[in-house]
């Protein structure tokens, strides 16, 4: 008996009940993220196991949309129409981190912050300030580069050392203080650290005084983190084995929220 044509197409369901050229147009624009942003459609096909006719389709209608663009080498680049896209969605993004903040801030009562790895620099997408007189504030928004971080130190132990090689080199390793770790070795060396401790520190290296212990949002669809900052004088060593588990624990919670694909029903 012979099959549809509706079998048979892009258009066709997948296994999950949804549409196959939705699920493979994204899954294709995630490999090209991966990749730097930049891909041949052999690469694609290969990293996929896609052949390269579906690919070129794929690729013809996200070019024509906007969201990828044909370079003058023939290779494919993610085009400027995701730029508005992935702004709404992290705005978005700190308004669901922003409960579990202001639970960190109950908890521990210190400034809660929510940040991402963009790029090459450390991104903060959302903040619930400490109720102390004295307090840490980092506006929403704002840029940094890792290597001084405490979020950039979390975010960086789940990537494999040479992939960190390459983004200090491209970055530079600038002291913001004279406590801020400013060579390739000694920064890996502190995410032995982390990744053994199972959260990082950044200790008067952003910031003179201040003080952050920060954790990774396990299996975020994007790379996450939250912490926690304040005077160094309040963030003590004593007080490290405190915040830490609570720390943890929502990250867990949150994590739990942002994978989650079903979201509302629709």
């Amino acid at each position: 008996m012979p099959t549809s044509s509706a079998s048979t197409t892009d258009s066709a369901k997948s296994g999950s009940g949804g549409v196959q050229s939705l699920e493979r147009a994204f899954d294709l624009l995630e490999r090209m993220a991966d990749a730097g942003g930049e891909v041949g459609l052999s690469e694609l096909s290969a990293s996929s196991g896609l052949p390269l006719p579906t690919i070129h389709r794929l690729m013809r209608t996200l070019v024509a949309c906007g969201y990828v663009r044909q370079q003058s080498n023939r290779r494919y680049a993610l085009g400027p129409r995701l730029i508005r896209l992935g702004e709404s969605s992290a705005r978005l993004l700190g308004t669901w981190a922003r409960p579990y903040l202001a639970r960190l801030v109950e908890e521990t009562g210190e400034t809660a912050n929510m940040a991402l790895l963009d790029g090459d620099e450390i991104v903060y997408v959302a903040q619930v300030p400490s109720k102390h007189s004295m307090r840490m504030f980092t506006e929403v928004g704002r840029r940094v580069l890792p290597h001084s971080t405490g979020v950039g130190k979390a975010l960086l132990a789940g990537f494999p050392d040479t992939e960190v090689r390459a983004l200090l080199a491209r970055t530079g390793m600038p002291a913001a203080t004279d406590r801020t770790i400013t060579t390739p070795e000694g920064f890996l060396a502190a995410l032995d650290e982390v990744r053994e401790a199972g959260y990082a520190v950044d200790d008067n290296e952003q910031e003179i005084g201040v003080r952050c212990l920060a954790v990774p949002v396990p299996d975020s669809p994007t790379a996450a983190a939250i912490s926690i900052s304040g005077p160094a004088g309040r963030v003590t060593e004593s007080a490290t084995g405190k915040i830490v588990p609570v720390l943890q624990q929502v990250a867990l919670e949150l994590s739990e929220v942002l994978s989650n694909p079903a979201g509302t029903s629709v």
